[in-house]
């Protein structure tokens, strides 16, 4: 079986360029010396945290460890405080590849690691160091999904796995002429396989953005000749928020690939830019894939890639579900159609979770692989998305849990209790929903200073509605009942406050704009999620 270093060392006489950054260009033969030096630095079963944004080093450390029998493990800089330090701790990390910038959040944080190394001071490289002979079986990546009140999850990907991604770069039409276009970030699954190792495969050009940015995006695909970019979530809504111009279709651009995009967001995004727009459903996990056809309807996820078989079962008594039926509207007509995607013969290509048996045994229960995400299945066998688990969130494609947001909402002492879970996002995945139990009245000023003064609160966590009662609702045991929390959203009877925007400022959420949130959903194709949810 083929390894990811097998791609690597492929390239390594190849002087085509492999890599550009702002002004920078490096063939992929300059690509995989500067990977062999930093080889030099490790040894097999190294656990190297990368900390930085898109930058060459980043490309360079992971060819280090994919030619030194290493593991690089992708530390979310959003990530703040404990939470950052317990990502970094639980990983094992021996060495954390970081700048002077990102170095900073690091002060004053128990790691556990061992040495700290700084790209942007001089670098005491050795000469190129020999590959390791890696086994397809070997881990090389440790990405992080969602958190938990227990351990952390960091999926685990080999070597052999990487690489069976990587050839299927024909599939999304990138060719040696191709020039990808990475602007999502390297520490995401999504960057790494269905971009740069489709990339190493198949010797095409990658162009690095050291940050998404949607002003950015045309002239950088105009600057670097894009054909390919991948994008998850909001990426796309974000693009087309910048001013339209007639000229937006004299761009290189052959298509993208990506998840999570709304039906009109990527109707909109192909005409305005003449891209062909590869939707899909997947993980960094890897067990279950989708795609759409050219039957599939809208809002659906699309079918099964040959050989998965996938069924929308009961997670508490492991039956099948109903099909779904619509009405007029679409509607769906029979809500207990709704239940856990499931992959039944896909067990086995999951490879883990690091040190987390707990998590394992959560995904895969009686040979079938549970994905945790909320489904439907229509008469045709097309299947929907119906929102995630219950305590997890996924905001401008980030992934995390509500536990740690609710540690941090419960040290302001106006709260008696609180509650924080998911509600739908008008175009794509979630935005983050409080229900605060107080002592007294909201304060919105008060709590604008209290979460600004909070240094572990994730820069998605911040809720985009507080919804105030009165008492909590409580399941027979004592535990807060989120249930008709999420059932109620915003349209509840106790007061709700809303942040309209980036700022962290809190509004009256009145009834007028109640209607126009409704009616965002509506423009966007998903008013179906208010009805399944």
């Amino acid at each position: 079986m083929v390894t990811f270093a097998d791609l690597l060392l492929a390239r390594a006489d190849d002087d085509h360029v492999g890599l550009r950054f702002e002004d920078e260009s490096y063939t992929w033969a300059e690509v995989v010396t500067a990977a062999r030096r930093r080889a030099g630095l490790l040894s097999p079963g190294t656990h190297v945290g990368v900390l930085l944004e898109n930058v060459p080093e980043y490309v360079f450390w992971i060819g280090a460890a994919t030619l030194a029998g290493a593991t690089v493990v992708g530390i979310n800089p959003t990530r703040r405080g404990q939470e950052l330090a317990t990502d970094i701790r639980h990983t094992d990390c021996d060495l954390i590849v970081t700048d002077t910038a990102h170095a900073a959040l690091l002060e004053g944080l128990d790691t556990g690691a061992e040495r700290l190394l700084l790209v942007d001071t001089p670098l005491s490289l050795s000469a190129p160091a020999e590959p390791v002979l890696a086994g397809p079986g070997d881990r090389l990546l440790l990405l992080f999904t969602s958190g938990s009140t227990g351990a952390p999850k960091a999926v685990a990907c080999s070597q052999g796995r990487l690489a069976a991604i990587a050839v299927m770069s024909a599939r999304m039409g990138i060719t040696r002429e191709s020039v990808t276009y990475v602007a999502m970030p390297l520490f995401h699954g999504n960057a790494l396989m269905a971009n740069f190792a489709m990339a190493v495969h198949a010797g095409a050009t990658v162009a690095l953005r050291r940050k998404f940015s949607a002003s950015s995006f045309l002239p950088d695909v105009r600057k670097f000749g894009v054909t390919y970019f991948n994008y998850v979530g909001r990426a796309l809504a974000y693009i087309l928020a910048t001013p339209e111009h007639p000229s937006d279709a004299d761009n290189t651009l052959q298509a993208c690939f990506g998840t999570e995009a709304s039906a009109q967001d990527m109707a909109r995004f192909s005409e305005r830019f003449r891209c062909r727009i590869i939707e899909g459903y997947g993980s960094s996990e890897g067990a279950i894939s989708m795609q759409k056809t050219p039957e599939t309807p809208p809002d659906a996820l699309g079918l099964p890639q040959p050989g998965i078989e996938v069924a929308i079962l009961d997670p508490e008594t492991g039956a099948e579900c109903p099909r779904a039926r619509f009405d007029d509207h679409n509607g769906l007509l029979n809500p207990d159609a709704i239940g856990e995607i499931v992959g039944l013969n896909v067990a086995s290509a999951f490879e883990g979770y690091y040190k987390n048996p707990e998590a394992d045994a959560e995904r895969v229960r009686d040979g079938k692989y549970w994905s945790g995400d909320l489904g439907y299945r229509d008469e045709k066998g097309f299947f929907y998305f119906a929102g995630r688990g219950a305590d997890r969130l996924r905001v401008d494609s980030e992934n995390f849990a509500a536990a740690p947001v609710e540690r941090i909402l419960s040290r302001w002492p106006a709260v008696v209790m609180c509650a924080v879970y998911p509600v739908p996002d008008p175009r794509t995945g979630d935005q983050v929903m409080a229900a605060l139990e107080l002592h007294g009245l909201f304060d919105p000023d008060a709590f604008t200073a209290f979460l600004t003064a909070q240094p572990d609160l994730g820069t998605k966590w911040a809720p985009r509605f507080v919804r105030v009662v009165g008492s909590m609702p409580l399941t027979a045991t004592g535990k807060v009942d989120k249930r008709p929390l999420r059932r109620d959203r915003w349209e509840a009877a106790d007061p709700v406050w809303h942040r309209p925007g980036r700022a962290l400022t809190y509004e009256p959420l009145d009834a007028a704009r109640a209607r126009a949130l409704r009616a965002e959903f509506e423009s966007h194709g998903r008013s179906h999620i208010l009805t399944t949810l």
